[in-house]
């Protein structure tokens, strides 16, 4: 096969802009992908700390400001790793470049950012692609697969969460997590199981929602200090379809470490998941012997979506860095094929737009319509 280099370049160099590193290292070797990734440039704060992280991660060069990155002709696709304020303007800026563009989620800071970013990348034509990496889990894309061959018959509930508790101790200090709607639950989390909810049952009709904060202080060096954003949230909804759904999410639910999990039914069946055991999922096939039914445990496989590639054994498992390593083929892929892949800058404007009517109606106490957002 043959394939031709690629530059890119990666703005952010934290947690998310290593993992990005680490993953167009290793895509071209996991995926024997067309295009195989240069790491041109990383951009950090400083220009002390872009050089440090260029030298740890295995850049060419480094810089303290993104558009010297973006304008660099030899940086040829773009992964936005930096805090949500700095998307638009960076999207913005290689879009007009007709550079394609990987952004993390969420995809704007704000609901109106992510309509111009959606409207920069369709006048562009480039390639575009937003971060939900654990829909990509092998088990995931797996049950995806199922519901969308029918095999659980037409989907009529989904019950999801995505809880943790790194914020549950109300001990723990008033950092940068407690100031701002957008460092929030609700801007952290809730775009993930969001974004499961519309893979796997559909776009939203109408939301109704409450939203909490559950810590009102925390204790900083000037004494304590209040909390600015949400901690929690619930989230009732109709499907497009007509299926029922309900969303819980929190940053303080004591012992869940990674509770992206769901219960879908369907008029034949059912599917359960649960993040923390991530290669397996639990399928209901309706119409089994009574004395013989139940959920069946999948281990995930070499005959599921993407699994091959890294391993040979089913049963053995796939990794949280493994998620990102299946978003950077799909994202060269599409660079290769000039075809964005789900998800696009338009879906994750739509999980803004969840986001923003689940505000208006925690603030109204009554059902928004997504249409009307």
């Amino acid at each position: 096969m043959e394939t031709r280099e690629i530059g890119i370049g990666i703005i952010g160099g934290g947690y998310m802009g290593k993992a990005h590193s680490v993953a167009m290292h290793a895509v071209g070797a996991v995926f024997a992908t067309k295009l195989r990734p240069v790491l041109e440039m990383i951009c950090t704060t400083t220009p002390e700390g872009a050089a440090k992280k260029a030298r740890e991660l295995g850049f060419k060069r480094s810089t303290s400001d993104w558009r010297e990155l973006v304008n660099d002709p030899r940086v040829e696709a773009i992964v936005i790793a930096s805090p949500q304020n700095t998307h638009l303007e960076i999207a913005t800026a290689a879009f007009q470049l007709g550079k394609p563009v990987f952004c993390e989620k969420p995809l704007g800071q704000n609901l109106s950012q992510s309509r111009d970013m959606t409207a920069a990348a369709k006048v562009s034509g480039c390639i575009n692609m937003v971060g939900f990496n654990y829909i990509r889990t092998p088990a995931s894309q797996l049950a995806r697969e199922i519901i969308e061959a029918g095999e659980i018959g037409d989907v009529t509930y989904l019950r999801g969460e995505h809880t943790e508790d790194f914020f549950a101790d109300p001990n723990l200090p008033g950092t940068w997590r407690a100031e701002g709607r957008a460092n929030g639950n609700m801007g952290d989390l809730a775009p993930h199981i969001i974004n499961a909810s519309q893979a796997l049952a559909g776009p939203m009709e109408r939301v109704l929602a409450e939203i909490d904060t559950v810590v009102k202080e925390r204790p900083s060096d000037e004494g304590m200090v209040p909390v600015t954003n949400d901690d929690q949230a619930q989230i009732m909804c109709r499907f497009a379809s007509g299926a029922l759904g309900a969303l819980y999410i929190s940053r303080t639910a004591w012992g869940r470490k990674m509770g992206y999990a769901y219960d879908i039914f369907g008029t034949n069946g059912a599917i359960r998941f649960d993040q923390e055991d991530q290669n397996a999922l639990w399928l209901y096939e309706g119409g089994q012997n009574p004395s013989r039914e139940g959920f069946r445990k999948i281990f995930t496989g070499p005959n599921h979506p993407d699994y091959v590639n890294f391993c040979l054994g089913a049963g053995h498992g796939t990794g949280y860095q493994d998620q990102i390593i299946i978003e950077a083929k799909d994202f060269l892929t599409a660079i290769e094929t000039g075809q964005s892949i789900w998800p696009t800058f338009e879906d994750g404007l739509y999980v803004n737009q969840v986001i923003e009517a689940a505000w208006q109606s925690n603030d109204s106490k009554s059902w928004i319509n997504l249409d009307d957002v």
